[in-house]
């Protein structure tokens, strides 16, 4: 008869989630003056690093890892955060307070705090485990692309049209590689963005050298050990030395729907980001949250921005000083020589306003519902982004004539402006 699992340690706050998100909330509960045990749960073995750099500067060979964590040893060690690296919480039991870990351990907690994220979403189709496929989410996954590419894998497929794709496939150019990317929607950035940007974005990319397919979809990848290309749906068959996948991420909250949570598409929490379970938490990319940005439907907002400030929100509620979440959504994008800064969302726009020549490579794309300002896409383009997220926050509805004209700074729009 197998004995009962006993509990190695107990921790007042555990934190399931070495990113930004989890990092955040450890650095936000010392800020906050709590001086009860934390413990950190990392699935890698790495202390919490930066991931955005990951398919920009890292995988290019700019920036070394180190200048990629968040804090350093010595300022974990200094504010007592235990650090339980390359292990993964498997369950959850919401009535012991306990967490099971794949080392085979379990550990109590008073307050639970979800900050996995997600996995990279994987091609469903054949010959999706043949050596050669790669995502591009952990610091793991560039290593061993890097390590192919310095090897001589030169043809490289970009499954993906999104951020993740298009950041990929830049790099992967700066790199000397031959890129090929692949986008089953019309367009690029289809689901984050109006037809002027994916347009802007998609003859920059063949400007580049990527030879871009719009619609084109995913049958099988082709191989035996190694990925050899790319059959498509039309029949055409790409040749490839690696594949790069960048199609999303599934959110890691698998233990905790087993253990009653909530939730759908990720994991569902209130304005303070509490599960639907007792004193369990939910924060980043795998939370799912009403937003008033988005006509306040539920839904998953995928950035550092959303990552940090729930964790802030957190540690607010748990040092007793709650505060609901409203924090405003922003995100960037680094390609080539193009700097995209985003601000609001543009969820349910029925009009967008082009400001600027995109030929100039400076402009702004602005997303109006009903009139009112919601969003802006900037492209090089930073005054916009800064004047332009604070007549959102403003809540203004500006002549879209005026807000297209490039000459009239967007701090004119402003009421008293």
């Amino acid at each position: 008869m197998t004995s009962p699992i006993e509990i190695e340690a107990r921790y007042d706050v555990v934190i399931v989630g070495g990113g930004h998100g989890g990092a955040q909330c450890a650095i936000a509960l010392r800020q906050l003056g709590f001086e009860g045990s934390i413990a950190l749960i990392g699935r890698e073995a790495e202390l919490p690093y930066e991931r955005p750099p990951l398919s920009k500067e890292y995988l290019a060979g700019e920036k070394p890892f180190e200048r990629l964590h968040i804090r350093p040893a010595a300022f974990w060690q200094e504010r007592a955060v235990q650090m339980r690296l390359g292990v993964e919480a498997t369950a959850v039991d919401p009535t012991a307070k306990r967490l099971s870990l794949s080392s085979g351990q379990s550990i109590g907690y008073g307050q639970l705090v979800w900050a996995a994220g997600g996995d990279a979403r994987r091609l469903d189709c054949p010959g999706t485990d043949l050596a050669g496929v790669h995502t591009v989410r952990t610091r793991a996954d560039c290593d061993t692309l890097a390590d192919e590419i310095a090897s001589g894998a030169r043809r490289i497929i970009v499954v993906g049209g999104g951020y993740i794709g298009l950041e990929a496939a830049a790099v992967l150019r700066k790199l000397g590689c031959a890129v090929t990317l692949l986008e089953a929607l019309p367009r690029v950035l289809a689901r984050v963005a109006g037809p002027d940007l994916s347009t802007f974005y998609e003859a920059e990319h063949r400007r580049q050298g990527v030879d871009l397919r719009i619609g084109a979809t995913v049958e099988c990848l082709l191989g035996n050990e190694r990925v050899e290309g790319v059959r498509l749906a039309s029949g055409d068959i790409l040749t490839a030395d690696a594949v790069v996948v960048g199609i999303g991420i599934v959110p890691a909250v698998d233990p905790l729907i087993a253990a009653g949570a909530a939730g759908s598409n990720g994991v569902d929490v209130d304005e303070y980001c509490r599960t639907s379970l007792a004193d369990i938490y939910a924060i980043g990319d795998c939370a799912a949250f009403v937003s008033a940005h988005a006509e306040g439907t539920r839904i998953r907002v995928e950035s550092v921005q959303n990552a940090n400030d729930q964790a802030t929100c957190v540690a607010r509620a748990i040092t007793g000083e709650p505060e609901a979440y409203a924090a405003f959504p922003w995100f960037w994008s680094n390609q080539y020589d193009l700097r995209l800064q985003t601000a609001g969302l543009s969820i349910g726009h029925d009009q967008a306003v082009l400001r600027g020549d995109p030929a100039d490579r400076s402009f702004s794309v602005a997303y109006l519902r009903k009139g009112r300002l919601i969003a802006i896409d900037c492209v090089n383009r930073t005054k916009d982004y800064v004047q332009g997220r604070k007549l959102i926050e403003a809540g203004v509805s500006p002549d879209p004539a005026a807000l297209a004209d490039a000459a009239v700074a967007l701090k004119e729009l402003l009421p008293g402006g």
